[in-house]
């Protein structure tokens, strides 16, 4: 009798090995490793300062969230709130640099605000109230939002409510500047159950990612200008490069019954057709003349894991994923291959509604 209960034993830790190992996200535990302080601050290697942006916060947020981590996302959440807005997110559009100045002192640098973070931030904020059942968390994000809406939304004359990149900087008497890649759709979709400016939004950032890709390519920046409309021409090219390759990333995880997603994936196919003809995605796109120039990095081939509608050009980018995944120095190339590779193992899913579906099962809820 005592081997059967020691069998039964040993195959009850076995099953829990196993869930373990099915809830566990090898490639965000060594994001984690690589990027992330005991703390909970993400740091780009890449720059002198070890600078921290506002965006890294809100990316891993995101990750912490989908992989279930509570724990570091509750170090994220503190971590932001206490250094990037002042000890308080519901008062205070978190400063979209952190770093260390010349003096050692290691402070904001930049207090403007980006809101491609904000938002983030915001919905990761209502989807872990929501999804581990945090009050905090979903009265942080609502009074979030309500600041973003308050204070990096402009109204438009001939456009209507858009959302600016930031706080300060991007609107003048008569001209916007707008970045396509800042405002996820289903972000967008999202945020309407909470009303006016979001019911409009949605509609005037479809707008904005329609009408600035002519050659179906999007924008990394454009300006609006009264009475005039989209920037039709420029003196020095239109570029679609390291913010753009976002765009076709958001636009390939949103729910396939979202009607605005199958409009913009075939206003998006020539990026499609572009890098199922050459093998990888263009580093860099003239978005006023089609013309492309040299190949993206690897986070690029990972963004297009969801976009690609063809299974053999997806086939070729997952290889590359595989056999090229980003080091301990790349961190922008890491938050997109998280993104999209994480996408492509099913590790989680956005609803038509914007929610997010993660892939926690049963053994991962109970095991965290």
């Amino acid at each position: 009798m005592k081997s059967v209960r020691w069998i039964v034993l040993l195959l009850a830790l076995g099953t829990m090995v196993q869930a373990q190992a099915a809830c566990n996200w090898p490639a965000w535990d060594q994001f984690k490793k690589d990027y992330v302080s005991a703390e909970g601050r993400v740091i780009d290697p890449s720059d002198a300062r070890k600078i921290t942006t506002s965006e890294g916060q809100s990316y891993a947020l995101f990750f912490a969230l989908a992989a279930n981590d509570r724990e570091t996302f509750g170090k994220l959440f503190d971590w932001t709130q206490n250094n990037l807005a002042q000890g308080d997110l519901k008062s205070t559009l978190p400063a979209w640099l952190w770093g260390k100045k010349d003096d050692n002192a290691w402070t904001v640098l930049d207090t403007n605000s980006a809101s491609d973070s904000d938002v983030w931030i915001a919905w990761s904020l209502l989807e872990a109230g929501r999804l581990w059942k945090n009050a905090n968390y979903t009265e942080t994000g609502k009074a979030l939002l309500s600041r973003i809406a308050r204070e990096e939304v402009v109204n438009v004359p001939g456009l209507g409510s858009m959302l600016l990149p930031g706080k300060i900087g991007f609107a003048e008497a008569n001209s916007w500047r707008f970045n396509p890649s800042y405002l996820p759709p289903q972000l967008a979709s999202y945020f309407t159950r909470f009303g006016a400016p979001w019911t409009t939004l949605r509609e005037t950032n479809q707008r904005l990612l329609m009408e600035t890709a002519a050659k179906g390519y999007s924008p990394d920046w454009v300006n609006y200008e009264k009475g005039k409309g989209w920037q039709k021409q420029s003196k020095t090219p239109l570029v679609g490069s390291y913010d753009a390759i976002r765009v076709y990333l958001w636009v390939g995880m949103m729910h396939n019954s979202d009607p605005q997603k199958a409009r913009l994936l075939t206003r998006f196919n020539a990026m499609a057709a572009q890098t199922a003809r050459e093998g990888v995605p263009p580093e860099k796109v003239d978005t006023l003349t089609g013309k492309v120039t040299g190949n993206g990095p690897v986070g690029f081939s990972a963004s297009l894991l969801p976009f690609l509608q063809d299974r053999d050009a997806q086939a070729v980018q997952r290889q590359r994923v595989a056999d090229n995944f980003p080091g301990a120095d790349a961190y922008y190339s890491y938050v997109l291959t998280l993104f999209g590779q994480g996408w492509d193992q099913h590790r989680f899913r956005f609803s038509a509604r914007g929610e997010l579906l993660p892939d926690w099962g049963q053994e991962c809820a109970s095991s965290h």
